[in-house]
């Protein structure tokens, strides 16, 4: 849903950590509530309407928010049309490549809020615009929970940053979005590495990489690889160190005799 005709928004409540993120940054008064996972800027001041699944509906309400900001991934349709029952304006991303999630936040940003386009979504379209096509793409399982196991599958946010880093999902071309796989299947999928974000399931170099003692893992920020909002001026670089192969090993320092 657009904006209403009465003007840009001037009370912003917002489900999606991304966006809370982007609007945050540009325009901080704006901001009147946030999920309890929205945790950027690290001084976000807001009332806390509980999580991204779960909002606090009445709370909400009474803010009194002209614009509520979701996602039609991260949230529940029933929690929206609740919010729109209640006779609130709800304005509903969907974000499944990097040229649309900049298309979304000029939406959300420059459209429903009425602000100037910000100077980070310009710095983030140009660093991306300046990737070149990697020669040898590395083929790679991206896991985004454990127990059970799942990971990237087709159309994915994440799996189109990925590709332009030089690195192809292994499965982007399942019929899911987030296929349930078993760790034997991913361990003989004949990838040659596996990239191990830290959300929405916290991998860490003790949790994750022992499963796939025979492929080289990455751990990488959730926040770089799945966000979209000022991070994404910073996730190339971010993103690209947190993938590169390690260095070769040296040669062995010479023995002294004696």
């Amino acid at each position: 849903m657009t904006r209403r005709d009465s003007g840009p928004a001037r009370r912003v409540v917002s489900l999606v950590p991304s966006l809370t993120e982007a609007v945050a940054t540009t325009a901080p008064a704006l901001l009147v509530g946030a999920t309890d996972w929205c945790n950027q800027p690290a001084d976000l001041r807001v009332t806390r309407v509980r999580g991204t699944k779960n909002p606090d509906i009445a709370e909400i309400v009474r803010l009194a928010p002209d614009l509520v900001i979701a996602n039609e991934e991260e949230n529940r349709p029933p929690d929206l049309d609740a919010l729109r029952a209640a006779g609130l304006t709800v304005l509903v991303t969907e974000v499944r490549s990097l040229p649309q999630a900049f298309r979304e936040l000029h939406r959300v940003v420059v459209e429903a809020c009425g602000l100037p386009r910000p100077a980070w979504l310009d710095a983030a379209e140009k660093t991306w615009a300046s990737l070149r096509p990697a020669d040898h793409p590395r083929k790679a399982v991206v896991p985004v929970w454990r127990r059970p196991w799942m990971v990237l599958g087709r159309d994915t946010f994440a799996g189109d940053l990925l590709a332009r880093l030089g690195v192809e999902n292994v499965y982007g071309n399942h019929q899911e979005r987030y296929p349930r796989v078993p760790i034997g299947e991913l361990t003989g999928s004949g990838a040659d590495l596996v990239v191990l974000p830290d959300e929405p399931y916290r991998f860490t170099a003790d949790d994750g990489p022992e499963a796939f003692p025979e492929i080289p893992a990455a751990l990488v920020s959730g926040r770089h690889l799945t966000w979209y909002g000022p991070s994404l001026a910073e996730a190339p670089a971010v993103l690209a160190a947190a993938l590169a192969p390690p260095a070769p090993a040296g040669p062995a320092p010479a023995r002294r005799g004696g």
